[in-house]
C-alpha cells in the first residue's frame, strides 16, 4: 500500500487501494473514470470552439493526458512513470506523506489545469472543473480531502507545464510565415479562403519520443511531371476520375473522416465557417469509446489517453516535417488548371502542402497505439454524430485507420502515394513508440 493516505471509493478499491480513514464510510460511489472521459470530451469541445489547427490540437491533448497519468501512477504497483522515457521529462514529486488525497480527483484536476493553460477559452474549462469538484463534494468528500487532492493535482500540472514550456512552441509563434514558392509543382493556397500555410515550423517542436522530427522520413513523392501518361499525371487523373464516380458510402466515408477544424463557406459576398473536430481529436474520441466499452478503471484509462495522445502528437511532428520538405502542390490546384476549371473536391482542401497525408500518418500511429493496448476489438465510432453524421463500425483500429486514409482520396484532397506512404510512415512511427514507451513494470523488475 502507498505511504500516503488515499480516500477510497469503489473506483479506488478497484485499483487495489484501501480506505484509510473514517470519512470513506460517509462517501457515496463516484465513477472517477467516467469523469475523466467527460473531461477529455470537454477539452475537445473547447478546442473546436477555439479553432485550433490539427498539429496544435495534438499538443493540447498530449500534455494534459500525461499529467493525468503521472498522478495516477502513484496509485499503482504495476504502472510506472514516463519520467526518463519522454524527451527531457522527469517524474513529478509524489504526494507528501500522510496527506489524505483522492488520486483520481487529483488526476482529473491536473488534466484540466494543464488543458486550461493550453487553450484560449479558459473560462469554459474553469466552469467545467468547478462542476467536477462539486460532484466530489456532493459525494461526501470533505473539504480537506478535496483541497489536498487539488493541491497535488496542481503541483503535477505545474511540473508538466514547466516541461511543456521548453518544447519550442512559444518560439515558433514568432517565426516567419511560410513563403509561397512560385516554382512549378510547389504548394500554393487553395480556394475558397486561400489561407496561408498552417504551422510551417512544426517540425521544430520537441518530439515526445522520437529522436528527431525526421526520424521516419517516408519515400519521396512521385516526381512532378504533368506530361500526359507520366506517373504523376496518372495520380492527378486518379483523383479526378474517382471523384466523379463516388458511391454514397464513399462520400459518407470522406465526410466522416473530414476532421477539418475550419471549413469556409461562401454565399454570394458572405463568407462563414463551420467548426469540427481535428484528426487527433477523432482518435482521442475513439480512445474514449473503447476505454468506456472496456470499463477501464482510472489508472488504465489514463494510460490509454497518454499513449494515444503521445503517438498522435509525434505523428504530427513527423508528418509536418515531410509536408514542408516536399512542399507538394494539391490536386485541386492542378485539376482546376489543367483538367476541369469547375471541379471541386468533396472535402475542402486543407491549407498546407499535400505530402504526406496527415490523417493517414496520424491514423496509422493512433491505430497502432490502440491495438497495442486493446488488440483487435470491434467498436462503434460515434465521433461524428454531434456533427450530423451516422456512426460507423469497425472490427479493428487498423481497419479504421485504413478507412481514414482512403477517405482522403474520396475527398479529393490527396494523391494515392501520400495515403499509402503516409499510413506506413504513421505505423512505423507507432510501432517504434509502443516499443520505446514502457507503461508497466517488467516481470524482472517486479521480482526485484
Amino acid at each position: 500500500m502507498k505511504w500516503f493516505k488515499e480516500i477510497g471509493l469503489i473506483g479506488s478499491l478497484a485499483l487495489g487501494l484501501m480506505a484509510c480513514n473514517s470519512e470513506s464510510s460517509n462517501t457515496i460511489a463516484i465513477d472517477d473514470a467516467s469523469l475523466l472521459h467527460n473531461s477529455v470530451l470537454k477539452l475537445t469541445d473547447v478546442q473546436v470552439h477555439d479553432i485550433f489547427s490539427p498539429p496544435v490540437a495534438s499538443r493540447i491533448y498530449a500534455y494534459p493526458s500525461i499529467a493525468a497519468y503521472e498522478v495516477m501512477v502513484n496509485s499503482s504497483d504495476t504502472y510506472i512513470s514516463l519520467g526518463g522515457q519522454l524527451t527531457d521529462f522527469t517524474t513529478p514529486a509524489a504526494p507528501e506523506d500522510g496527506l489524505e488525497i483522492h488520486l483520481p480527483l487529483a488526476s482529473i484536476y491536473a488534466y484540466l489545469e494543464v488543458g486550461k493553460t493550453l487553450i484560449f477559452s479558459e473560462e469554459m474549462i474553469i466552469e467545467y472543473r468547478d462542476e467536477v469538484l462539486q460532484e466530489y463534494t456532493d459525494a461526501g468528500f470533505s473539504s480537506s480531502v478535496i483541497e489536498h487532492s487539488k493541491s497535488y493535482g496542481q503541483k503535477v500540472a505545474d511540473h508538466i507545464l514547466a516541461w511543456a514550456d521548453q518544447d519550442n512552441y512559444k518560439q515558433t509563434r514568432t517565426f516567419p510565415k511560410f513563403s509561397v514558392n512560385a516554382e512549378t509543382g510547389r504548394w500554393v493556397p487553395t480556394p475558397p479562403g486561400y489561407m496561408e500555410a498552417i504551422e510551417p515550423h512544426w517540425s521544430q517542436i520537441r518530439p515526445f519520443v522520437l529522436d528527431s522530427s525526421n526520424q521516419f522520413i517516408p519515400k519521396k513523392p512521385t516526381e512532378y511531371d504533368l506530361t500526359e501518361g507520366s506517373d504523376f499525371y496518372k495520380e492527378v487523373e486518379e483523383v479526378y476520375e474517382v471523384s466523379k464516380n463516388l458511391t454514397d458510402e464513399q462520400i459518407e466515408i470522406a465526410s466522416f473522416w473530414d476532421c477539418n477544424p475550419y471549413v469556409m463557406h461562401t454565399q454570394g459576398h458572405v463568407m462563414f465557417a463551420t467548426k469540427k473536430i481535428t484528426p487527433g481529436g477523432h482518435w482521442m474520441h475513439i480512445a474514449e469509446i473503447v476505454s468506456r466499452d472496456a470499463k477501464q478503471n482510472m489508472m488504465d484509462a489514463t494510460a490509454t489517453y497518454a499513449l494515444t495522445s503521445i503517438s498522435i502528437a509525434d505523428a504530427f511532428i513527423s508528418c509536418w516535417d515531410e509536408k514542408y520538405r516536399s512542399n507538394l502542390i494539391r490536386p485541386e490546384t492542378l485539376i482546376n488548371k489543367y483538367i476541369d476549371d469547375e471541379w471541386l473536391p468533396v472535402l475542402q482542401t486543407p491549407p498546407f502542402p499535400e505530402y504526406t497525408s496527415g490523417h493517414s500518418v496520424v491514423s496509422g500511429a493512433g491505430g497502432i497505439a490502440l491495438t497495442h493496448l486493446f488488440g483487435d476489438v470491434h467498436f462503434v465510432d460515434s465521433t461524428e454524430v454531434k456533427y450530423g453524421l451516422p456512426v460507423r463500425e469497425f472490427d479493428s483500429f487498423i481497419e479504421a485507420s485504413d478507412e481514414a486514409a482512403i477517405s482522403r482520396l474520396y475527398g479529393g484532397i490527396h494523391y494515392m502515394p501520400a495515403i499509402v506512404n503516409g499510413v506506413e510512415q504513421g505505423r512505423s512511427l507507432g510501432r517504434y513508440l509502443v516499443g520505446k514507451i514502457q507503461l508497466k513494470k517488467t516481470e524482472d523488475s517486479k521480482k526485484g
